[in-house]
């Protein structure tokens, strides 16, 4: 696989009538992804590895951040995070060529395309990471996403039943897609812009 170069941030995108900044996230930026994660329907944050809705999440989000475990990209408008994509690199070393794609917007950032700029913004961090395949999860109901990372090429991969309980104690099935990005002719075209 040929050796990418990173993107440059910070960037800005025109979304709408806005721009939006693209940036990586810094230690700094704690207390804005706890304003951001509180802000979000909790069923949004069904799927995370942690509950970032609390300082603990979110300490350890930061020491993930600080070991290089994961690359997060920050879609800021006027100061406020409306997005983000993270890329969490596996420590397993049968694994350092897959990585999972995890990504929220928030109310505000929904319908003008940034879940679609944040992805490709991840492909790209994720080829210079040196990562070859890309998975993501989410629950069955979550159907823009879904039909989002479908469009980008993911292909459903499997199904975990009961995998999350929600606060209330309801259980939900998690769908697992994954992408091939090395190859992808889609990584491949927004690349090239």
């Amino acid at each position: 696989m040929t050796e990418m170069q990173p993107p440059k941030y910070p960037k800005t995108v025109q979304l709408g009538n806005a721009d939006v900044v693209l940036r990586l996230m810094q230690q700094k930026d704690g207390e804005g992804l706890l304003a951001f994660a509180q802000a979000l329907p909790l069923h949004d944050l069904l799927f995370l590895r942690r509950d970032i809705t609390r300082q603990a999440g979110v300490d350890a989000w930061l020491r993930d951040l600080e070991q290089g475990l994961i690359t997060t990209i920050l879609a800021e408008e006027r100061g406020e995070f409306v997005g983000h994509a993270t890329v969490h690199r596996s420590d397993l070393d049968w694994s350092k060529h897959v990585a999972e794609l995890r990504v929220m917007v928030s109310g505000k950032g929904k319908g003008r395309g940034l879940g679609r700029v944040l992805i490709e913004n991840a492909f790209a961090v994720a080829l210079a990471l040196g990562i070859e395949k890309l998975y993501g999860r989410m629950t069955l109901d979550q159907m823009a996403a879904r039909t989002l990372f479908e469009e980008l090429g993911f292909r459903p991969e499997g199904l975990l039943r009961d995998e999350v309980k929600d606060r209330t104690g309801k259980k939900h099935d998690v769908l697992l897609l994954s992408h091939d990005i090395a190859t992808s002719p889609v990584a491949s075209t927004f690349l090239a812009e």
